[in-house]
């Protein structure tokens, strides 16, 4: 460092930059830990802002915090979480288990910057641990602002892209309820279905999936403020874990309550783990709606091109004219990241020793992460590619009038192994199915329309 300050902390003299709001236990973190470029995300700084802010207040409306000094740490704590000094976070996420490092950064960060504007008639000088951590521990603030970052991304972020998808999916589902489409099973010809139906599959897909994410907030709620270090609340006021969750339910809108056991919120991460499994779950379901249709665009000339997907960018640098399905794939890779997330979720939720969980850093990055791509994907999925596909009515027709698994309506009429004749000469010799069972059986052509048509196929029941 070319122009530097020394910080003073209870292990000796630090060289911090000269303009850094954070102070020596910061730089000792980022001394200790250069491992990755990766920082806390905007979620997780917006709630570890909102954590401090409401202590202070709290703090103070129980007489354990002189009130000019908590007036002047709740506003450095407001710019903190509106993203004011989001560039002073520079601890790595692969740090101290409990995520000590990073609630040191934020108490430096609002120290300083709390000392700037209270005035010199106001004393003493606001300490980071003395006054901004006060009644706290970073076992009890990162797990706090973990849930807290989880439950308003949710709640603002993916929940309303799922939906849009939903939406997006069942309008467009609407355009469509004629259009008779082969099914698929095992990748294989089936007997047809509409393309509304299909789409109408994806939508409650996403819809169990807000149900999920809507169950599982329940338990994420739930906040650990107040159990200080171990879960005791050694040093803190004892109403302050209930104060601490009715103010930020106020400050965000949201329910959050004190945790039922404090033993459990501090040494597990059981309920963001269990969110992040949610996560998983949606993503699977993603995973599989963004490769059918890709499968329904392939082609378009050699495969299935039942659908359209917009032409969005050019596909590839050496191929003229080429077209890919790019919004899909960037899902199905979204997909594959958030399923990975997980399993570093559920190795860290594993690491709980005693009475704290010491992977709450990955935790917080990974969920979060997951949160965020998932909602991008989800309405990007939505605005650039399902709300713009078009349908090869032609195709669809042709293919659907050649489907050998068609005869299966016959079958009440004429029985299996007949329809196994016809379904294998349809196929041998690639004619319609109704051609040749018109050879086969003595139906008329009125009685073969009418068992045939593939639309009364996809309602189900027994053909008349």
């Amino acid at each position: 460092m070319s122009e530097y300050r020394v910080e003073k902390d209870s292990m000796g003299e630090v060289k911090v930059p000269k303009d850094a709001y954070y102070g020596a236990q910061t730089q000792r973190a980022v001394n200790n830990f250069p491992v990755s470029d990766l920082r806390f995300s905007r979620a997780f700084i917006m709630a570890l802002g909102l954590v401090k802010k409401h202590a202070a207040s709290v703090n103070a409306a129980l007489g354990e915090l002189d009130k000019d000094i908590a007036e002047a740490i709740q506003k450095a704590a407001a710019e903190v979480s509106e993203g004011m000094f989001d560039d002073d976070f520079v601890v790595d996420i692969f740090q101290t288990g409990s995520g000590t490092s990073t609630n040191m950064n934020a108490n430096e960060i609002i120290a300083k910057r709390a000392n700037e504007l209270k005035g010199e008639e106001v004393k003493p000088e606001i300490h980071p641990n003395d006054h901004v951590n006060y009644g706290q521990s970073s076992n009890d603030v990162i797990p706090t602002s973990i849930r807290v970052a989880a439950l308003v991304t949710v709640k603002e972020k993916l929940i309303p892209a799922l939906r849009h998808l939903k939406s997006a999916f069942e309008k467009k589902g609407a355009e469509f309820p004629d259009v008779v489409k082969t099914g698929r099973t095992h990748l294989m010809d089936a007997m047809p279905v509409t393309l509304k139906q299909e789409f109408e599959g994806y939508a409650r897909q996403l819809e169990l999936g807000v149900e999920r994410l809507e169950s599982a907030l329940q338990r994420v709620s739930e906040l650990p403020q107040g159990g200080t270090a171990v879960g005791t609340g050694l040093n803190t006021h004892p109403e302050f874990g209930a104060r601490m969750a009715e103010a930020l339910s106020d400050a965000t809108g949201l329910s959050f309550s004190e945790a039922a056991n404090h033993f459990e919120a501090q040494a597990t991460v059981d309920a963001p783990a269990e969110l992040s499994g949610q996560l998983k779950t949606i993503a699977t379901g993603l995973m599989k709606i963004g490769n059918d249709l890709r499968w329904m665009n392939s082609g378009p000339n050699s495969s299935i091109g039942e659908i359209k997907l917009e032409a969005l960018q050019p596909g590839s640098s050496i191929m003229p004219g080429k077209i890919n399905p790019v919004i899909e794939e960037s899902v199905t890779m979204v997909c594959a990241q958030v399923i990975g997330n997980d399993s570093a979720i559920t190795i860290a939720a594993q690491s709980g020793n005693f009475e704290l969980n010491v992977m709450l850093p990955v935790v917080a990055h990974n969920l979060l992460e997951s949160i965020m791509i998932l909602g991008n994907a989800a309405r990007n999925l939505a605005d650039r590619s399902v709300t713009r596909l078009t349908v090869n009515r032609e195709k669809v027709a042709d293919t659907v009038g050649r489907n050998p698994v068609l005869v299966t309506a016959l079958n009440p009429i004429i029985g299996y192994d007949k329809g196994s004749k016809i379904a294998k000469k349809a196929y041998k010799e690639g004619r319609p199915v109704k051609e040749v069972a018109r050879e086969m059986t003595d139906l008329s052509d009125e009685e073969l329309s009418e068992a045939l048509d593939p639309i009364k196929m996809t309602r189900g029941g027994f053909m008349e």
